[in-house]
């Protein structure tokens, strides 16, 4: 027994001094090298399904009853920079998409490193772009910071590179949650998306080497665009563990949170049936035998009075609450990046700023057929009130019909209300860079309350990144770092 031991050792001895022991301990089941499809999943499902009520306190669809909102009152301070962790994704499944030679992988990377610098920027002014994510190929560890201007052109160029890679590709994209690897329709979203900062820029003649207006007159006239419904950006959910809808059994619903009268207000007097799908009636209209399809029976509370005023208001059962829906439907509605609704307003207001040729009216109305054909199909129980005749009726409001004879400034806000109207929970802060745009909607607030322009920079990098957010400061508030500082983009 003790030769055949020995002899036992020796021969394992042997065969390990030949193979290698990592190569033993190697899981078949765990994959050892990525690919860009397993990442585009995670990354398309992080971008696509990001939401949050904070924006919609700001955005005067949300009051709070038990306490101070900070959002709701304009009293925040820092931001921060998690985007970053996005990004670190997104240039890892370029590097990948490179390494392997897909255009189409890469293309779509662009299109996640513009949406996310361009909300960056948004958000801050002047950033870490250039040299931004530099960390583990250059050891770059306190990157400068672009200037807002020059990290608009930078998206503008990635969209216009991702459109370029993606032109005759028939590349078939595995990994995508999105267009189910329908390359042609990434093309179309990345389109319509260079309108999208385009419009933004609708003060601006140029962004450094890209002019504004032909810039978007020549997508229009020579690139693909968003046909129809089917070409949505969105994210549909399942129900089923981490793929439910994100607010779906949130605490938070049921707390101090109701809806804002500004926003009841403003679909109430335009008879908006979207409203039914949105909030619930008052527990008062309730008790009252009231219809879902009576407009007075729904309110809201004042976002510009003490919120214990506004909890009296809400304990004397005369306040709506957000549609059961968001938090008891596993998967209620997709989350909307980017629409045909949102894109036909884009193309009505530059028509409307002379930017293009085109009827103004017909992509107004199309853009809130699209929205209530939405409502309709994912708004369960509430399709009846958001069929095409409830459309059509709409359409006709006085507050709503779109006539080309109306001044400039009411074309424009009638074409803003109508993207901000069905944004509850959508969009983020979409509806707030639009009003600090365009001045709408207006948003109620206290008297001598100013609307923030921006957040201040992360604590982080005054700590990690001293002198390069300092010179950022400089160059653009004079060494100020505060909300009420207005970035490049607003000036």
């Amino acid at each position: 027994m003790k030769y055949s031991l020995v002899a036992g050792l020796l021969a394992l001895a042997s065969l390990s001094a030949c193979v290698d022991l990592e190569e033993l301990n190697v899981n078949p089941n765990n994959a050892t090298q990525t690919t860009p499809g397993l990442l585009l999943t995670d990354i398309a499902y992080d971008a696509f399904s990001e939401t949050s009520t904070t924006p919609a306190y700001a955005s005067k669809m949300l009051v709070q009853t038990d306490g101070e909102s900070d959002a709701q009152v304009y009293k925040w301070t820092r931001g921060g920079f998690d985007y970053y962790n996005n990004l670190r994704n997104v240039v890892k499944m370029m590097e990948v998409a490179d390494a392997q030679q897909s255009d189409a992988y890469k293309a779509i990377a662009l299109f996640f490193k513009a949406h996310y610098f361009y909300k960056l920027t948004l958000t801050f002014g002047d950033i870490p772009y250039s040299e931004s994510l530099s960390a583990e190929s250059q050891s770059l560890f306190m990157p400068r910071y672009d200037s807002q201007e020059s990290v608009f052109e930078g998206v503008l160029n990635d969209l216009a590179e991702a459109n370029r890679l993606l032109t005759n590709n028939n590349t078939v994209i595995s990994g995508d949650i999105i267009y189910g690897g329908n390359v042609q329709k990434w093309r179309k979203l990345v389109n319509a998306y260079r309108l999208k900062v385009l419009i933004t820029l609708s003060g601006k003649q140029t962004a450094g080497s890209v002019n504004v207006k032909s810039t978007f007159a020549s997508i229009v006239a020579n690139e693909p665009l968003f046909e129809g419904d089917a070409d949505n950006g969105q994210v549909v959910f399942l129900d089923q563990q981490n793929n439910r809808y994100p607010h779906f059994n949130s605490s938070g619903f049921g707390s101090g949170m109701y809806m804002d009268s500004t926003y009841i207000q403003a679909l109430k007097e335009r008879k908006d049936p979207r409203l039914f799908a949105i909030a619930t009636m008052t527990p008062q209209a309730e008790s009252a035998g009231l219809e879902v399809y009576d407009f007075s029976a729904y309110d809201g509370g004042d976002p510009t009075v003490a919120y214990n005023l506004v909890n009296d208001k809400a304990a004397a059962g005369r306040v709506s609450k957000p549609n059961q829906r968001y938090y008891k439907n596993a998967t209620n509605e997709p989350m909307v990046l980017m629409g045909y609704p949102e894109q036909q307003l884009i193309l009505a207001e530059a028509v409307v700023r002379g930017w293009i040729t085109g009827d103004e009216k017909n992509l107004y109305e199309s853009a809130v057929r699209s929205s209530f054909r939405f409502f309709e199909t994912y708004a369960k129980g509430y399709s009846a009130y958001m069929n095409a005749g409830a459309a059509d009726a709409y359409l006709q409001n006085e507050l709503v019909a779109y006539n080309v004879g109306l001044p400039i400034a009411d074309r424009l806000k009638r074409i803003v209300m109508q993207k901000y109207l069905p944004s509850f929970l959508q969009g983020m802060w979409n509806p707030f860079f639009e009003h600090l745009r365009t001045g709408y909607p207006d948003f109620r607030r206290p008297e001598g309350t100013s609307i923030p322009y921006r957040w201040m920079y992360p604590q982080a990098e005054y700590n990690n990144n001293t002198d390069n957010v300092k010179s950022a400061l400089q160059s653009q508030f004079d060494g100020s770092d505060k909300i009420s500082d207005k970035t490049w983009w607003l000036k």
